[in-house]
């Protein structure tokens, strides 16, 4: 029986991870649940899974994960302030099943550093699929990784085109079903550049080994592809319940999570090239990966305030990716802390990369 505590209980991901325990009870046990702010409906929680040990908001969340006994950690909060409670769950020796892919991204060599080989287990589907695909050889044999995107609600239209998108149009993406961060970070594709910067810190390989592929069915959720010319992909029907029951019991599967691919019916998957121009935010995560430091926190704070513009009218589309641009050329990592990684170094750059954003948004 693994006891686990979930952090974004209320979310979609939260909410995913308590029917895959519901219906493996005789597996996992809920010790713990943190939720944003949405404090009746964790309550609700709490009283259907009879969990005693409850948290509001990322502060009480990192300390709950610190006082709780558990065996995993589960982190579906939304955002950077889910660095806190990932270097708690690594601290304390838990298994991290790892959703909030900021806290990575942002924490970067400060997360690393501390986690012990194969703490982090990622629930992210496509980082999921990685680390099955991984298990097909070892680290040295690996060429490169390939990520597939979905290509968001606009794949295959020009930039000029994507001028006038409106936020309803931003958050219909044509597979996932997700919150309005996500889902407009999927539409900019911000989301497939952050998971790029995950998959580095996650897997060790370098950013020149690990490419971006548009597939919108969406059933190949990534590939490994070894020296030898053999490629590992894992495939399955869109469903986040199978990568989160893998976040739980890994490396142990979760029977009847998801439903299988049907290979009685005639279907095509699809494979298309990254159009760069008209979505340059992977380049632009790249860039911000190898540079390294507090560049990702800044690219991510400046993400983080450009959606909010986008969403209340004061940014268009595409000046989402220019602002996070804009604000990444503009920093400056030595005037943070004397440049050292430490958390108080990276919330003095966030901090920086809001102002800077706002600043530049209201400008326009």
């Amino acid at each position: 029986m693994r006891r686990v505590v979930i952090l974004g209980s209320t979310g979609s991901i939260g909410t995913q991870a308590l029917e895959v325990i519901r219906a493996n009870s005789e597996r996992f046990e809920v010790v713990g649940l943190s939720a944003g702010s949405n404090r009746e409906a964790m309550r609700a929680q709490a009283e259907q899974f009879r969990v005693e040990f409850t948290a509001l908001g990322a502060d009480e969340a990192e300390q709950l994960v610190r006082d709780v006994d558990a065996d995993v950690v589960l982190n579906g909060i939304t955002g950077s302030v889910g660095l806190g409670p990932t270097l708690a769950a690594l601290e304390t020796g838990r298994t991290l099943a790892l959703a909030n892919k900021e806290s990575l991204i942002v924490g970067g060599d400060l997360v690393t550093a501390i986690a012990r080989p194969g703490q982090i287990v990622p629930v992210d589907s496509e980082h999921s699929a990685i680390a099955q695909a991984l298990r097909s050889g070892e680290h040295s044999e690996v060429r490169r990784l390939v990520l597939t995107a979905s290509g968001g609600p606009f794949r295959g239209r020009s930039r000029e085109s994507l001028a006038s998108v409106t936020p309803n149009e931003a958050l219909a993406h044509p597979t996932w079903d997700m919150g309005r961060v996500v889902t407009t970070n999927s539409a900019t594709l911000v989301n497939k550049g952050l998971e790029v910067i995950e998959a580095h810190l996650l897997f060790d390989v370098a950013y020149h080994d690990i490419d971006v592929v548009v597939h919108p069915q969406s059933v190949v959720h990534s590939m490994v592809e070894f020296i030898d010319g053999s490629t590992m992909a894992q495939a399955s029907p869109p469903d986040m319940r199978l990568p989160i029951s893998l976040g739980l019991g890994w490396p142990s599967r979760v029977g009847g999570v998801g439903r299988p691919i049907d290979w009685t019916v005639a279907a095509s998957w699809t494979f298309e090239p990254l159009d760069e121009d008209a979505f340059p935010a992977v380049r632009l995560a790249k860039m911000a990966g190898r540079a390294g430091g507090t560049y990702p926190a800044v690219f991510n704070a400046a993400n983080e305030q450009a959606v909010d513009a986008f969403h209340e009218g004061r940014l268009p589309f595409l000046g989402i990716v220019e602002l996070i641009e804009q604000v990444v050329d503009a920093h400056d990592p030595g005037a943070t802390s004397g440049g050292a990684l430490t958390r108080e170094s990276l919330a003095e750059a966030e901090r920086w990369a809001r102002d800077a954003a706002d600043r530049a948004i209201a400008g326009r």
